[in-house]
């Protein structure tokens, strides 16, 4: 069973893709911001993380440059999912070998659930 680890604030929207990633036969972690993400990353080896940039205590792309500098992160595939479109930002994700990088807006539950998919296709 893959793994997805969702690292998102905003509680309906972890709890919708929670219910809908579970349905479709997929193991799911969450955390609610990049400190625990990073904690949650490290336990469970996620196959996929689906990570917001502006969370508390640690954003997303603070957690994500710590995680792939650690020695266990090997090639975790992350997609951005969040409403934060600066240019600078999105540069600076990419940067960190990420998939695929989604404003929240431009996409629904079972758009975000086949991009995972297809994203985890070997």
């Amino acid at each position: 069973m893959e793994k997805i680890l969702i690292i998102e604030d905003d509680q309906l929207l972890i709890k919708a893709l929670n219910i809908k990633l579970t349905q479709e036969g997929f193991e799911v972690f969450e955390a609610r911001n990049g400190e625990d993400g990073l904690k949650m990353a490290e336990a469970h080896k996620p196959d996929l993380i689906l990570l917001d940039i502006l969370m508390p205590r640690m954003d997303g792309l603070t957690m994500l440059k710590k995680m792939r500098a650690s020695s266990w992160d090997g090639d975790t595939k992350v997609l951005i999912l969040t409403n934060y479109t600066d240019k600078e930002r999105v540069s600076e994700a990419f940067n960190q070998y990420i998939l695929r990088y989604m404003v929240k807006s431009d996409w629904d539950l079972d758009q975000i659930v086949a991009e995972i998919k297809s994203k985890l296709k070997k």
